[in-house]
């Protein structure tokens, strides 16, 4: 086992999760990217290694556990990314802006820019805030 795949193990293991072969292949390949992977472009990347029920029960677990976070593109396809923040299964704590560039459709993580402390009214249970910008990205301005 490399050094990442250990460390994903290890993630794996404090989120009471078992350590397989499919888990493992959707981390590293999460993690590889620059940008949020959207679940087609996961099964086109992993070929025949997982299929598409696995990797979908995987992508759910992930969210849940607070391991990965999703957000949206311009066309409504959920992209996925690594969380970057101490998030657990109680609290997604991974606040941060997400740039979604309007020519390539590519979703990024702007883990410096955080969003702001919400104050919520009473009575009422803040469970995530998404802040998108929209705009065109660093290789589509070339």
């Amino acid at each position: 086992m490399t050094g990442k795949q250990q460390r994903f193990a290890e993630l794996l293991k404090k989120n009471k999760l078992r350590v397989t072969q499919p888990r493992l292949a959707v981390l590293g390949v999460i993690s590889s990217k620059e940008v949020a992977v959207s679940q087609p472009e996961l099964e086109r990347l992993l070929g025949k290694e997982i299929d598409r029920v696995t990797l979908y029960r995987c992508l759910a677990t992930f969210e849940e556990k607070g391991i990965l976070h999703k957000v949206f593109d311009l066309h409504g396809t959920a992209a996925y990314a690594m969380c970057a923040a101490a998030c657990s299964a109680e609290q997604h704590a991974d606040q941060h802006v997400h740039f979604i560039c309007s020519k390539c459709n590519q979703v990024y993580c702007l883990d410096e820019i955080s969003i702001p402390q919400l104050h919520i009214p009473k009575n009422y249970r803040l469970d995530h805030v998404g802040v998108n910008a929209i705009g065109t990205c660093a290789a589509c301005n070339q």
